[in-house]
């Protein structure tokens, strides 16, 4: 039975790979660049295996003919890393609020339809995994699932239309999803 508990040591050990002690990173989420929505993140190291990670999207423009995707987001969450910041597994908790105005956009009618005027703000638990490419460089996967509120105001599509209706919703499910690019600063 030791040797079970060595072997898993070594494993635990190797997998540990060291980047040094880094402190900062500064993120960006590729996802978000798909969706034309530039983002910026910092993630700080808090502990010997903790960090918090803040990530921010901001959509000010229209894409013509009604069609919009505006947005200022905020996304927060403290990190349990298996073994320490910036390398391997990790758990997270996050929270989340973003203010929107969204429509024309997307496969579903009710958005293609209308337009979405208002606020969200919800938490959830992620999991994800950075795997390190050079000494300051790494790759960052990550998703999530939680709850969101939203409330809103509902237009039909196009300028100056009157709302036709105002609303709040509770959502379970995907809360987040990221692709991101890491640079260790310090």
């Amino acid at each position: 039975m030791w040797w079970r508990s060595i072997v898993l040591l070594f494993a635990a050990v190797a997998f540990c790979v060291s980047a040094a002690a880094q402190k900062v990173a500064l993120k960006n989420n590729l996802l978000m660049d798909g969706m034309a929505s530039p983002n910026l993140g910092l993630e700080f190291r808090t502990g010997a295996s903790t960090s918090v990670d803040i990530p921010a999207s901001l959509n000010l423009w229209s894409f013509g003919e009604g069609k919009k995707f505006k947005h200022v987001a905020v996304q927060p969450e403290f990190r349990w890393w298996s073994c320490q910041p910036f390398a391997g597994h990790f758990w997270g908790l996050h929270a989340h609020y973003a203010s929107y105005n969204v429509g024309g956009i997307g496969p579903f009618s009710t958005i293609g339809d209308n337009r979405y005027d208002g606020w969200l703000a919800g938490a959830g638990i992620s999991y994800g995994y950075n795997w390190i490419l050079a000494p300051r460089w790494s790759i960052e996967a990550s998703v999530g699932v939680g709850y969101a509120y939203f409330s809103y105001d509902k237009y039909p599509c196009g300028r100056c239309r009157p709302r036709i209706h105002s609303g709040t919703k509770h959502y379970f499910g995907p809360t987040k999803i990221a692709v991101t690019l890491v640079f260790l600063i310090k």
